[in-house]
């Protein structure tokens, strides 16, 4: 999509779609903003909208010839549990001196109306609650806290938490809340070693069959699309992906779609971030999901990632009380959205 420049005369900036001509000005304002460079994950977010296009919207804005903010966003099309497209805004940053000039409201104006062109009807973000200037800027842009909560946990390779056990209702997938599919109704039992419940194994291309039949069985929708562009990130990028499945009986019973996450929303270091799992119904009760929990855990160690992080319906008891005996726990992070 080609888009012509716009001028904010009250800012004296233009607006445009981010380049790869871009990046060193991009990672120049980051690190004065943030203190450290974050090239690697600027790297990866540009070539991402290269490749898929139609998934990101980036754009730049520029006064006086030079490059004088950013804003970067990604279409959201099934990930915890939506049905309803949204936009996630990812990134936002202005150089420093040129702050409190309209220049961040100009570029999210931007993409607002990106999103309404493409029937977008909201988007979302995250923010550290002691991340006060951001919280303002949320604030004036209309933003208001969502009706999801942030869960995160330490990655560790041990147990995923022992305790009593707790039955866990299954989630209701047709509500419009719910934002993380665990596809579970299984006891809430992580016991040691629980990965070694199921045959846990690295998503293949092979499996993306089973999984649009188990996400069929649990949503009650057909979200081939999001799937497809899900498997095909997991297989292309394995930077980003941290995706697996479990069988049972020689079939796939179960998956979890996971992405490390080097720099969204401010973060300045890398955490992973659980969009999906899902276990076929036939096999709840089995395991299935702490398994994946569990192997999931050890990979991300393996990779030096400290974290993983979540969102879920705050009215989800169930899987709310499944994730905490994983070790999740309220995140630091707020969730906030925008009605467009």
């Amino acid at each position: 999509m080609v888009t012509t420049a716009k001028t904010d005369p009250k800012a004296g900036a233009q607006t445009r779609r981010l380049a790869p001509r871009d990046l060193d000005a991009v990672v120049a304002i980051d690190a004065a903003i943030t203190g450290r460079s974050r090239r690697a994950y600027f790297e990866r977010r540009l070539r991402a909208a290269m490749t898929e296009p139609g998934l990101h919207i980036q754009h730049a804005a520029t006064a006086g010839g030079e490059l004088a903010g950013y804003v970067l966003a990604r279409r959201l099309m099934g990930e915890f549990g939506r049905n309803e497209p949204a936009l996630r805004l990812e990134v936002v940053g202005v150089k420093p001196g040129l702050q409190g000039q309209g220049i961040g409201s100009l570029l999210l104006a931007g993409l607002e109306a990106e999103a309404r062109t493409a029937g977008i009807g909201q988007m979302r973000t995250q923010a550290a609650w002691f991340d006060h200037g951001m919280l303002e800027f949320l604030d004036h842009a209309g933003f208001e806290l969502g009706r999801n909560v942030v869960l995160d946990a330490a990655v560790h390779a041990g147990p995923l938490g022992a305790g009593e056990d707790a039955s866990v209702a299954t989630q209701d997938y047709r509500r419009d809340t719910a934002e993380v599919d665990y596809g579970g109704g299984a006891a809430n039992d992580f016991e040691a070693l629980a990965r070694d419940q199921a045959d846990v194994r690295t998503l293949k291309r092979e499996d993306f069959a089973d999984i649009v039949r188990i996400d069929r069985r649990l949503t009650g929708s057909d979200r081939t699309a999001y799937l497809k562009e899900a498997v095909d990130e997991a297989l292309n990028d394995s930077a980003v992906r941290v995706s697996l499945t479990a069988r049972a009986d020689g079939i796939v019973a179960g998956f979890v779609m996971a992405r490390t996450d080097f720099g969204d929303f401010g973060r300045s270091e890398p955490a992973a971030v659980l969009d999906t799992i899902g276990v076929d119904p036939d096999y709840a009760h089995h395991h299935i999901g702490s398994a994946l929990l569990s192997q999931l855990f050890v990979n991300l160690q393996a990779l030096q990632i400290e974290r993983v992080e979540t969102v879920v319906s705050r009215d989800n008891f169930g899987l709310l009380g499944f994730l905490y005996k994983a070790g999740f726990e309220p995140s630091q992070r707020l969730g906030f959205v925008k009605r467009l």
